[in-house]
């Protein structure tokens, strides 16, 4: 047995809107979830909304975030709440969670890690997009469950403000927080990531950085091969920047594979020593690349990772789609960002339930059977089937 939907409520939230919102879902799932995923637009009422929900479908699996754009089977939305839902006897589901992202993000992982039980194959994150170091939480999960687990999900958001993200556990709201939840049993999933975004000029070192501040490429200052890539565009760094993400370049070493570079986007720029901050660490001596893109590769980008995830699923029927995408396509689409999930629907079919969020930043492995990363500026397909 497997059942999965999803639902919508607008603001304002409330107590009896998260009742509401947990009554249509146990209606069309027609019986009690297993486990559900809110994602909600920030803002007051959100701690009594997942109250309200926790009363009705009669779980402690819940799990979720605040964000930048909220994502579901109607589609793409913002000021709004989606929740999705599995009723299954073929998955089992754990959830668990770590505070205290800020002092130190790979603890906090060995923390999430420990919580969960040795069966588990696959699991979901969503951790505080503005404390959390996620290279180092992945790190952390790393050293307890292995590198072979798959891992997908993103970081949370709070609508471009950047002050604070809310994370959900069960009907506990917190801050500076990861939160988990494990699969087991009887279920394949299917992943999928790309970009959209392609290299420019030959690739350079990174001869100087220290976790995700970059100081030089080639023995230069960052900031300068920057300002030499874009010219006159330059002096808008580094807003700019999310038009054109540095791309760290990976081979996966399997012939006839295509390669796909790990994107970083920039947050911050020192104009007195040259640097530049991305959002995600860039290890020093790895070759890297400059990037640009456009609308429609970022839309193909989509369609491009949607079928990976497809084709990584086999010959598993899918029952249930999750798609996390950077906010920074956000920006770069603009009135075109709903095309995002429209396409997602059409590769995917439009029966398929679909739950998710626009991220700081993305959960997912760079390929079948690779090491899970933390991803900028892309989209990432998670589907499960059975």
């Amino acid at each position: 047995m497997f059942a999965a939907d999803t639902v919508m409520a607008t603001k304002p939230f409330s107590r009896e809107a998260g009742r509401r919102l947990g009554e249509d879902l146990v209606s069309r799932l027609g019986g009690t979830p297993n486990a559900c995923w809110l994602f909600s637009s920030p803002g007051e009422g959100v701690e009594e909304l997942l109250v309200g929900i926790h009363e009705v479908v009669g779980t402690d699996s819940i799990v979720g975030c605040t964000t930048d754009g909220e994502i579901s089977t109607a589609g793409f939305s913002t000021d709004t709440a989606v929740l999705a839902g599995i009723a299954t006897d073929q998955i089992n589901f754990h959830v668990t969670s770590a505070e205290g992202l800020i002092d130190d993000s790979q603890e906090a992982g060995i923390r999430l890690a420990q919580g969960l039980p040795p069966e588990v194959s696959y699991m979901q994150i969503f951790s505080d997009g503005l404390t959390g170091n996620g290279c180092a939480i992945l790190r952390g999960i790393a050293s307890v469950l292995g590198e072979d687990l798959p891992i997908s999900g993103g970081t949370a958001g709070d609508a471009s403000r950047f002050e604070r993200t809310l994370q959900f556990a069960g009907r506990r709201v917190l801050t500076d927080a990861i939160v988990a939840i494990g699969f087991s049993g009887d279920f394949k999933v299917g992943t999928g990531v790309r970009s959209g975004w392609s290299p420019v000029g030959t690739a350079k070192i990174v001869t100087r950085a220290s976790g995700n501040v970059v100081y030089e490429l080639n023995g230069e200052p960052a900031l300068d091969v920057f300002k030499r890539f874009l010219g006159k565009h330059a002096d808008k760094l580094p807003a700019v920047g999310v038009e054109y993400p540095l791309g760290i370049v990976s081979t996966s070493g399997v012939p006839g594979e295509e390669d796909h570079d790990l994107m970083r986007a920039t947050m911050s720029v020192n104009r007195e020593d040259g640097s530049i901050s991305f959002a995600g660490e860039i290890p020093e001596g790895s070759a890297v690349r400059l990037t640009c893109g456009d609308n429609d590769s970022i839309l193909k980008g989509t369609e491009d990772a949607t079928r990976l995830a497809l084709t990584d699923l086999g010959d598993a029927s899918p029952r249930m789609a999750f798609f996390y995408s950077c906010m920074a396509r956000k920006i770069v689409l603009g009135r075109r960002t709903k095309e995002e999930t429209e396409v997602l629907h059409r590769t995917l079919g439009k029966r398929l339930p679909v739950i998710g969020f626009y991220t700081y930043g993305e959960y997912c492995r760079m390929r079948c059977g690779g090491p899970s990363m933390l991803h900028n500026e892309t989209a990432t397909v998670s589907v499960i089937g059975v």
